[in-house]
C-alpha cells in the first residue's frame, strides 16, 4: 500500500540556476493557478530522461489564502466537491479532494456525510495542503514586470521577495518559456462609497473583509448589507442569526429587481461546460458583451438553500407576534453617500422602477458588491506593444487561453479568470479549472498529456459545426504525462 500523502520531488523543480529557463512561471498563486501547478506535476519530458516540466509560481502572499474574510460558519461552495482543483482532468491525480481525505482518514465521515456540496472552510483547507505538499510553489514573492528578452527568446520575470512582515527582502529574476497569469480579482467598491470605504472612522467594508471586522459590526446600532449575490446573502443571514428577535435592525439592499436564485437547473448548468465556451468564444464580440450582461443569474444569484435559510430565520421571528426589524429591498441604487457626525452613514438611493428616491441613515455598511478581475496593463506594461486588444480595449485572448500577441512574442502568455469577455460566465467558475489548466498543458507540451473529452453538454449551443475539441498547436519542446 502506498503513502497516500504525495511526496515532493527533489529539487521541487529543475531550473534553479538563476539563468537557467523555466518552461512555466506562473504568477499568481489562488486556485487556479494551483490547479495548473497541481496537473503539471504530473507532466514529465519524453526527452532529457525524463525530466519534470521546469514549472514554477510566485505568490506574494506568505501562503494560500482563499477569500479568508468569508469563510462563514456552514457555508458551503456552490460547486459540487468534484469541482476541486484536478478530478475533472485527471480523477486519477494525487492531488484530489478524496485524497485529501483519505490522507485525513475523513473518508468514511465524509461518505456518511452525503454532502456533495463542500463547506468553504473544507475548500480552503484542502487548497491549503495542496499548497504545502506541491513542489514549485514560491509564497511571499511579488512579481514587479515581465518584460520579453528578444536576444534569448525568453520571458523576463522580475520578482521581488518579502519577509514576513512584507518588507522586501530581496530581489530575483527568473527566465520562462511561457507565463501564465492568475492573479485573481479584487472587491469591487463602488463609486458613490469609495471615500467611505477609505475612511476609518465608519465601518464601511467590503464583504472580502466580513469576518475581520464581524464582531465590530454586530456593535453597530444599524447595519445595511448592499449587494443581492451569493455573499450579500451569507452576510445578511450570518447578521439575523447574531441580532435579538425584533431589535434586529438590519437593511438589505440590491440593485437587481429581486433576490434571485441562481440557475441551477441541469440543462442551465450546461452554460459552464467546455462545449458552451468554445460556442461562446466564437461569437462576435458584441453578441457575447451582451449574452454576459444577460447572463448575471447563472452565476450572481443565490443558491435555494441560502434564500430558504433566510426565510425560515425570518419566518421563526414572527412566531410570537409582530415582524423583524429587518428590511429587504431590491431594485434599488445607491446615488450618493456621506457621513454624519463622523460616525454614522446616510445613502442616497434610487428607486429604478418607481422613479422614487430616499435617505437611508446606518451605523455600518457592508459592500457585497462583488470583484472585478484585476487589470494584466501594469504587469505587462513592458510588453504593451505586442499585446492585440478588441474594441474595447481588452486583450484578445484565444480558444487555447493565451493572449494574442505579435510575431516577435513567440512564448505565450495564458491567462486564468481574465476571459470573460472571450470566453463567458464560466470564466471564474471552479467547475471549469480542471479543464482549463489541462488545456492549458495540452497546448504548452504540443502533446495531450490530459485528453480531454469531445463532448461534455446534451445541449447543442449554434447551429453551425464547430470543433468539439482545439485543435493542438505544437509546442517549443515535447512533454508527455508521465505514468
Amino acid at each position: 500500500m502506498t503513502d497516500p500523502t504525495p511526496t515532493p520531488p527533489t529539487p521541487d523543480h529543475p531550473a534553479t540556476e538563476p539563468d537557467r529557463p523555466h518552461d512555466l512561471v506562473g504568477i499568481g498563486i489562488g486556485p487556479f493557478n494551483l490547479s495548473l501547478a497541481a496537473l503539471a506535476h504530473g507532466v514529465h519530458h519524453t526527452t532529457a530522461h525524463h525530466q519534470p516540466l521546469a514549472a514554477t509560481f510566485y505568490e506574494q502572499n506568505p501562503s494560500f489564502r482563499w477569500h479568508p474574510g468569508l469563510l462563514i460558519d456552514g457555508s458551503t461552495l456552490q460547486v459540487p466537491f468534484l469541482a476541486d482543483l484536478v478530478t475533472l482532468a485527471d480523477p486519477t491525480s494525487p492531488w484530489t479532494f478524496l485524497n485529501y481525505l483519505r490522507t485525513r482518514e475523513r473518508l468514511y465521515p465524509f461518505y456518511f456525510a452525503e454532502r456533495f456540496h463542500t463547506h468553504r472552510a473544507e475548500y480552503d483547507a484542502y487548497c491549503r495542503w495542496v499548497s504545502e505538499q506541491l513542489p514549485g510553489l514560491h509564497f511571499g514573492h511579488q512579481v514587479d514586470a515581465v518584460r520579453w528578452n528578444t536576444t534569448r527568446a525568453l520571458f523576463e520575470v522580475d520578482f521581488t521577495q518579502l519577509a514576513p512582515d512584507g518588507e522586501a527582502e530581496a530581489l530575483g529574476r527568473a527566465y520562462t518559456r511561457h507565463i501564465a497569469l492568475g492573479i485573481g480579482t479584487e472587491p469591487h467598491v463602488p463609486e458613490p462609497l469609495k471615500p467611505l470605504a477609505d475612511a476609518p472612522s465608519v465601518p464601511v467594508i467590503h464583504s472580502a473583509d466580513y469576518l475581520q471586522h464581524r464582531d465590530e459590526l454586530l456593535t453597530a446600532e444599524h447595519i445595511t448589507v448592499i449587494g443581492s449575490g451569493q455573499s450579500g446573502a451569507e452576510i445578511f443571514l450570518d447578521l439575523l442569526r447574531a441580532r435579538p428577535h425584533g431589535n434586529e435592525k438590519l437593511h438589505w439592499l440590491a440593485r437587481t429587481e429581486a433576490f434571485a436564485p441562481m440557475e441551477y437547473s441541469k440543462l442551465g448548468l450546461e452554460h459552464f461546460t467546455p462545449d458552451y465556451t468554445r460556442y461562446f468564444h466564437a461569437l462576435p464580440e458584441a453578441t457575447r458583451d451582451d449574452l454576459v450582461r444577460r447572463q448575471w443569474q447563472l452565476h450572481k444569484g443565490i443558491d435555494t438553500d441560502t434564500i430558504t435559510a433566510i426565510h425560515d430565520e425570518l419566518y421563526a421571528r414572527t412566531l410570537h407576534g409582530g415582524w423583524p426589524d429587518a428590511t429587504l429591498t431590491p431594485g434599488v441604487s445607491v446615488r450618493t453617500a456621506g457621513r454624519l457626525a463622523n460616525t454614522r452613514v446616510e445613502l442616497h438611493l434610487d428607486h429604478t422602477r418607481q422613479g422614487t428616491r430616499s435617505r437611508l441613515t446606518t451605523d455600518a455598511v457592508v459592500l457585497a458588491t462583488g470583484y472585478r478581475e484585476r487589470p494584466l496593463d501594469t504587469l505587462l506594461e513592458g510588453l504593451a506593444p505586442h499585446i492585440s486588444r478588441d474594441t474595447a480595449g481588452r486583450p484578445r485572448i484565444d480558444e487555447h487561453f493565451r493572449l494574442t500577441t505579435t510575431p516577435a512574442i513567440t512564448g505565450h502568455i495564458y491567462v486564468q479568470n481574465a476571459e470573460r469577455h472571450t470566453h463567458g460566465v464560466g470564466a471564474p467558475d471552479l467547475g471549469l479549472a480542471a479543464h482549463r489548466s489541462a488545456t492549458i498543458l495540452n497546448d504548452l507540451t504540443g502533446t495531450n498529456p490530459y485528453p480531454l473529452p469531445r463532448r461534455t453538454a446534451f445541449t447543442t449551443f449554434g447551429l453551425q459545426p464547430h470543433p468539439h475539441v482545439p485543435q493542438q498547436t505544437p509546442g517549443p519542446t515535447p512533454l508527455t504525462h508521465h505514468t
